[in-house]
């Protein structure tokens, strides 16, 4: 199982998460703490604080912690700042196919700092480094023979004359083990490498295969779900260069390294003590007057009336025709 696999936080837009998934996991951290924000479109008038961390976003209401919004960066499609008498930003995002747009809008009049927290640790910060994060071929990460070092990156182990097992004959080339990532690239060409980083590795195995024992590293769903082949001489090298991938994947994994690195000037309290408790309210809610949270924030194309009936076969009934690109699938999955 990827890291990747676990870390919802970067890939996922959730609506009124519990209190222990507002908290930072392992390899996040808070940046910037804003006041006296409010949702627009889904808490319009609700006073809430938006905490901005390297992986996402949350919004939750001062006074009914439980209505939170969780949208991490990966998501983002687009944001901008809206003109108005008070500073509002627009933030458009897709996740599971289906798109959803919010507003926050800042109560306290004059501060720009709503837009200016978000462009600097997204766009100079989050967008900067995703080779930490993504599965990369054919990049420009060789120069003079070397790997290009991240800035958080350290060589744990370079190995000559590693077979990259993906033609028939096989390509000879080098290997970088580091503490966020494993690289091979070819010896007489530098420009055909990978760059395969423990976040996107499913799993770490040594198989057989018509050329011998090889090392077979399998990358994440997200990634392209890539099966890769390395052949490394003699078995005892090849049995202990699998042994210190694992090893510092394991490492990675307790505390993943993800690259966006930003500081405010003045540095926030820690999340687990800006984030209010949620307290269950001694009353029963009325089942018949629930409408699901994301329904708010969906963006359907400023649709102005409704579309034709179309009878569902799925579903056995007549239902509203869906608007191109969607399915039924697709919306149970953004439920659940």
């Amino acid at each position: 199982m990827s890291v990747l696999d676990a870390l919802w936080e970067d890939r996922d837009v959730r609506f009124d998460v519990s209190s222990q998934q507002m908290k930072t996991r392992p390899g996040e951290v808070l940046i910037d703490c804003l006041d006296s924000v409010e949702d627009t479109k889904g808490n319009n008038g609700d006073r809430g604080r938006l905490l901005v961390t390297n992986l996402r976003i949350i919004w939750h209401s001062l006074a009914l912690p439980r209505d939170n919004l969780s949208l991490c960066f990966t998501c983002f499609l687009n944001y901008c700042r809206l003109s108005s008498q008070t500073e509002a930003l627009y933030v458009l995002t897709k996740c599971n196919n289906t798109r959803f747009e919010f507003i926050f809008t800042n109560l306290v009049p004059g501060s720009p700092r709503l837009y200016t927290s978000l462009i600097a640790v997204h766009r100079y910060a989050y967008e900067t480094s995703k080779m930490y994060r993504d599965f990369k071929l054919r990049s420009a990460l060789i120069q003079n023979k070397q790997l290009r070092l991240l800035p958080q990156e350290n060589v744990y182990n370079k190995i000559n004359g590693v077979w990259n097992l993906s033609s028939d004959q096989g390509n000879l080339g080098t290997f970088f083990i580091t503490n966020v990532r494993i690289v091979w690239h070819a010896n007489m060409n530098d420009s055909f490498n990978v760059s395969i980083p423990y976040l996107q590795i499913r799993s770490i195995k040594i198989r057989d295969s018509k050329f011998g024992l090889a090392l077979v590293i399998e990358s994440s769903q997200q990634s392209g779900g890539y099966v890769l082949g390395f052949k490394i001489d003699p078995v005892e090298k090849l049995q202990e260069s699998v042994k210190e991938i694992n090893s510092l994947h394991k490492v990675y994994s307790a505390n993943p390294i993800f690259g966006v690195d930003y500081e405010m000037e003045e540095k926030p309290q820690p999340l687990e003590a800006l984030t209010v408790k949620q307290i269950q309210d001694d009353v029963e809610i009325d089942s018949d007057d629930h409408t699901d949270a994301f329904v708010a924030y969906f963006a359907d194309g400023n649709k102005q009336q409704d579309r034709e009936p179309v009878f569902s076969e799925e579903l056995g009934l007549a239902i509203e025709k869906l608007k191109d690109g969607f399915t039924l699938q697709g919306l149970w999955e953004v439920m659940s």
